[in-house]
């Protein structure tokens, strides 16, 4: 299992090569939820997400070790794709990412613009597999999204950043897909900031891992799930991240009107592009402060901001701003 020791090591090696975000907050929000909500802006990282710092502690680490591979393969949804397209381009290394026709298309043009080949599947299970092939090639190494703990540590360096920032705060709020981040986060918290509770945020509709949770065991989506919040379309979470998640005080179920929600009101309040994905945390937030004493503190880790514009007109397609945000 990832330890605190690995994201430690992580954040030295990929300190030179991200950007450090920064914490946004509005304090018409606050005056409306009565709490204040701080936001680690991931979504102004390189390649537009979080996802970036795992993907360069797999290659820095290899490449500490002088075993970096003659090219490299992964299958995402989008911003996995960029993140390892960018990484390998850093290292000279030729890439191929595996994806569904679906997946967004500025995240599409973004993986090819950084050098990568792209390679798109009907579904995501026929994409998985075909990356899978591809990986037994001699010379080439299969990163992945999320269950891999050098992924794992990479990505919990977003939460260090942010406590660095910000101090200690109360609750500390992601989203899940595959884990990856959440269980980053999770460790981190534990050994920074171990008062904090730490809450995911994950789409009804690909409600995967709180349905593992439910049932103490990985339950994987029967179809493609039909979401706004496309980052966190995983088919499941991994046994590497599924551990870690086991340890959460909870995760939260948001329906698609309040992912559209609360993707039109930060957007509006904070004058950020942030994915639905990064968005939809905010319901978790408003269903725990709900019960919380005031002037609780709390921390969204925004993970990305790459939307394509069908993306945004599925969004804008009702007005939500005309119902304030309130507890």
């Amino acid at each position: 299992m990832t330890a605190y020791s690995d994201i430690v090591q992580a954040r030295k090696r990929i300190a030179k090569l991200i950007h450090q975000t920064p914490i946004m907050e509005s304090s018409l929000l606050n005056q409306w939820l009565g709490h204040r909500i701080l936001f680690k802006a991931e979504c102004l990282q390189r390649t537009g997400a979080f996802k970036v710092r795992g993907a360069i502690n797999t290659l820095a680490k290899l490449a500490e070790q002088n075993a970096l591979p003659e090219r490299v393969v992964a299958n995402s949804s989008g911003n996995h794709a960029q993140a390892v397209a960018y990484a390998a381009s850093l290292y000279g290394i030729p890439a191929k990412i595996f994806s569904t026709q679906n997946v967004s298309a500025v995240k599409a043009q973004a993986t090819q613009f950084y050098g990568a080949q792209l390679a798109l599947f009907a579904t995501r299970v026929e994409a998985d597999e075909a990356v899978k092939q591809a990986s037994l090639e001699p010379g080439t190494l299969w990163i992945p999204p999320f269950n891999h703990p050098d992924i794992i540590a990479g990505q919990g360096t977003l939460l260090v950043d942010a406590l660095e920032q910000t101090g200690d705060v109360n609750g500390i709020f992601a989203p899940c897909g595959g884990g990856g981040l959440l269980s980053g986060t999770m460790i981190a918290a534990k050994a920074l900031c171990p008062a904090a509770k730490v809450f995911g945020a994950e789409p009804l509709a690909a409600n995967d891992a709180a349905e593992s949770l439910r049932q103490n065991k990985i339950i994987s989506l029967s179809q493609p799930p039909q979401t706004l919040a496309d980052g966190a379309a995983t088919p499941s979470v991994g046994e590497h991240t599924f551990e870690v998640l086991k340890t959460l005080d909870g995760i939260v179920e948001v329906s698609e009107s309040r992912i559209a929600y609360w993707t039109q009101w930060l957007q509006h309040l904070l004058k950020l592009h942030v994915e639905p994905t990064s968005a939809m945390s905010m319901q978790a937030v408003v269903d725990w402060l709900k019960h919380q004493p005031k002037d609780q503190t709390v921390l969204v880790l925004l993970s990305g901001g790459n939307i394509d514009q069908s993306k945004m007109q599925q969004i804008c397609s009702i007005d939500h701003l005309g119902e304030l945000p309130s507890l």
